[in-house]
Formats: structure tokens, sequence, C-alpha cells
């Protein structure tokens, strides 16, 4: 088992801030080695929304992590894994407005209109957005504790979402699997939360 005190070194916070970098660093060096594939652009754009949908997931992990190994210190880990959650949807989002619709506004406006995929792709980064921005002690202060986590609840809504996006995105493959893994990961620890808040 890991030390309790490992979590609380000072070298923690920045190691995990580099290891959180890492698949960025992957996915960029691809792009300028040109070593994506046939389409890098939409290697691109996919790897760094399955990334997304990993931090969701991770940040999601760490409440039953810390309750089950009986880490607390593993709470302090959760505010940026979460920030690295919507830093890579904002690339997500970016490279598919820049390298799929050419940054033009009308065209991702009609795009997201028409395919229902994109509209909930969209409706999860809008969902982790107000979470982004209020992830500081300052706005902490400002909402006062229980509306603060009230608001951070969205994060169990914003997961679903982004899942149903993945679906639907491989829907018109006919290629479930992946979608489904992560919608069975978000079940457990989803439920698990669930079956916590029915025992107490």
């Amino acid at each position: 088992m890991v030390r309790r005190s490992w979590w609380l070194h000072p070298a923690a916070k920045p190691l995990l801030f580099l290891l959180c970098l890492l698949p960025f660093a992957d996915l960029l060096w691809g792009a300028i080695a040109n070593t994506l594939g046939a389409n890098p652009a939409e290697a691109l754009i996919r790897g760094l929304g399955d990334w997304a949908l990993r931090f969701i997931c991770i940040t999601l992990a760490i409440t039953p992590l810390r309750v089950i190994s009986g880490q607390p210190a593993l709470a302090r880990f959760r505010r940026m894994l979460g920030l690295f959650a919507f830093f890579y949807a904002s690339l997500h989002l970016l490279a598919y407005g820049w390298l799929d619709q050419g940054l033009d506004l009308g065209e991702i406006a009609r795009d997201i209109a028409k395919r229902p995929f994109i509209l909930l792709g969209f409706t999860t980064w809008l969902l982790m957005l107000p979470l982004a921005l209020t992830s500081f002690n300052r706005a902490i202060k400002a909402l006062g504790a229980k509306r603060w986590q009230l608001l951070h609840k969205a994060i169990y809504l914003l997961s679903l979402v982004a899942v149903a996006h993945f679906l639907w995105l491989r829907a018109g493959k006919n290629n479930f699997t992946e979608p489904l893994i992560y919608l069975a990961v978000l079940a457990l620890l989803l439920g698990w939360r669930a079956w916590r808040r029915w025992r107490s």
C-alpha cells in the first residue's frame, strides 16, 4: 500500500500535472511527425475526445478510491484532474472547429443543430464550463460551500451526456464496444455513490 505521506509530498502534484500532459504531448508529436495515420485530423479530434472522457472517469474515481483505500489525501488531486478533463474537452472542441469546420462559426452552429451527437458533445462542454470556472478557492468562498458542491454535482450529468455523445458517434459505424466499456465504468462509479447514499 502507498504510504499516506506520499500523497502529501510537495512533488506529488507537479508530477501528476506532468503525467496528465503526456497524452497531449503524444498527440501533438504525432501531429508534427505525421504519425497519426491516414486521417490525422480525425485521429487528433478523436484522441483528444477520448482523453477528455478518460479524465472525467478518473476524476469520478477519486472519491471511491479515497474511501476504499483509506487515503483521504487523494482528494487533493481531484480538482486538477477535473480541470484536465476540461482541458482535453476544450482542445477536442477546438480541434473539431478548426480541423473539421475551418473555424467557421456559422458552419459549426449548423453542424451542432444538424447532428445530435455533435449537440451532445457541445452540451457536455457547456456543462463542464461553469465547473472549470468555479474550480478555485475564491469561487468556493463566493458561492458558499453548499451551493458550490451542488453546482459541481453536474459532473454526474455531464459524464452521462459525454458517454451518450460517444455512443451516438459510434452508432453510425455500429461499433459500440468502446463506448459500452465507458458506460460500464460510469455505471460502477455512479452506482457506488448511489449505494453509499442508500446505505446512509
